[in-house]
């Protein structure tokens, strides 16, 4: 992924872990549990990390909304997102998790077929797992083709809490969540 050279970062605590947030001068680019699979470590730790800010507007919002999120205050975002770190397969897939709505899930299969590319389904889980806004971006509404919880670079666990949250976790999910495993 290519993110903006004036990319700047911010850690914020929430029910789900801490979480790293950052953003371009044109919006919203990441979002990332700490340790989550596919975030961009050097930037967020390394020698090349980016700037840490305690006071940006899009940071301190998107933390503000996905608190409001997490306790179940708000149904969803309003934010300037940046999706162009990717490529454009990939942002495609990025936008079509963005029309996913609240308390509804969809399956692999079904949202290569969205797309027109009924045979790139592993590119398209390739791309989901890849999404470097989680939660904003709600690839966690993308389940097996079964309706089983699968491949969340989050956690499966988060992964449950939040499609809980929605009132959209499978009843038939073998993986379903255990209270108090977050």
């Amino acid at each position: 992924m290519q993110f903006h050279p004036h990319t700047v970062q911010m850690r914020t605590s929430t029910a789900l872990g801490p979480v790293r947030l950052a953003a371009s001068p044109a919006g919203l680019v990441g979002v990332w549990f700490e340790g989550q699979r596919h975030e961009p470590s050097q930037r967020l730790h390394g020698p090349t990390a980016w700037a840490d800010t305690a006071s940006h507007p899009v940071l301190e919002e998107a933390a503000h909304q996905l608190q409001q999120y997490l306790a179940g205050q708000r149904a969803g975002f309003d934010l300037p997102l940046d999706l162009s770190g990717g490529t454009p397969f990939q942002q495609a897939v990025w936008r079509a998790l963005l029309a996913i709505g609240r308390g509804a899930t969809t399956s692999y299969g079904a949202l290569s077929r969205q797309l027109g590319r009924p045979l790139a389904v592993r590119a398209l889980g390739a791309a989901v797992g890849r999404n470097p806004l989680s939660v904003v971006v709600p690839c966690h509404r993308v389940v097996g083709a079964s309706g089983s919880l699968t491949g969340y670079a989050g956690g499966l666990d988060r992964k449950a809490v939040l499609l809980t949250l929605e009132n959209a976790l499978p009843s038939t999910s073998p993986n379903a969540f255990r209270k108090g495993h977050a």
